[in-house]
């Protein structure tokens, strides 16, 4: 039986739609604990939603997390529960991409179900909301001791729908020579720009790097912290997850370079010391 739901979902918070799904939740299972991911993934981006859980997962307790960036709502996308963690973990929400990368970073998918067991849902006047209807009835019946296997049929793995997780790839460039071609993955609230390299895949091109955006050149340092950052200077660090972000110390490197996820950055060989190693953080409830 799970104690814990965490929930990921673009719904917002200007509308009731989250304490519905809340709602739902305890009424099945009262003795449910609920912790708030993220509200704010950007209306129907799955990509970011997913990008999002993944890096949070290994810190989410054992349980069930729901996950709902859902534009296909209502159409033949299948709604699914994908097992992690030698059944310590369940990740319920759409077929579109949004759950395996967050599985991979759980230890892989184990076993996935469609949810077509419709006892289990709550009787809906439409299929426009299905994390209501669907997801929180689901989630709610395996906090109860339901298992998985209730939910409806089991599908091969294979057959899910892949995330779209960005990979960099090796760039020759006629002027700066060999480098890398990473993408922005994420910016944060604070301005900072992660791509989807870490300091092992820049090792080769060295602690200070140029970055190329579009026409823009600039001179940044690989920093473990944003204080040792030049002041007002574009730089680089190695941020909470352990990939390298772009950086301002006090200030946007999203505004600064006018970067948003999705972009690219093209990095290559500069000159300097090695910036001082990290420990990164592998453990987790489910990571």
């Amino acid at each position: 039986m799970h104690s814990h739901v965490a929930l990921l979902t673009d719904y917002g918070l200007d509308d009731e739609f989250v304490g519905v799904l809340k709602s739902v939740i305890i009424d099945i299972a009262p003795h449910v604990r609920i912790t708030d991911i993220t509200h704010g993934v950007p209306p129907f981006d799955v990509r970011w939603g997913s990008l999002a859980l993944a890096r949070a997962i290994q810190y989410v307790p054992a349980g069930v997390i729901v996950a709902v960036v859902d534009p296909g709502v209502g159409s033949s996308r299948r709604p699914v529960a994908i097992e992690v963690a030698g059944g310590n973990g369940v990740l319920v929400g759409p077929d579109n991409g949004l759950l395996p990368p967050a599985a991979a970073m759980a230890g892989g998918a184990e076993r996935a179900f469609v949810l077509s067991n419709t006892d289990l849902h709550l009787e809906a006047p439409g299929t426009t909301f299905a994390g209501r209807d669907v997801f929180a009835p689901v989630a709610a019946h395996l906090c109860n001791g339901g298992t998985i296997e209730e939910v409806g049929e089991e599908i091969d793995i294979a057959a899910l729908m892949p995330g779209l997780v960005p990979l960099s790839t090796p760039e020759v460039h006629p002027v700066h020579g060999e480098g890398v071609r990473c993408e922005v993955t994420w910016v944060d609230h604070y301005g900072n720009c992660q791509l989807n390299v870490g300091p092992s895949d820049v090792s080769a091109i060295g602690p200070v790097m140029r970055a190329v955006v579009g026409d823009d050149v600039r001179s940044v340092r690989l920093e473990t912290h944003f204080a040792a950052l030049d002041e007002g200077a574009i730089g680089a660090v190695i941020d909470s997850y352990g990939m390298v972000a772009l950086a301002v110390d006090r200030g946007s490197a999203a505004a600064e370079l006018r970067l948003q996820p999705g972009d690219a950055v093209l990095l290559f060989r500069g000159d300097g010391p090695a910036p001082a190693p990290v420990t990164l953080r592998t453990g987790g409830s489910l990571g």
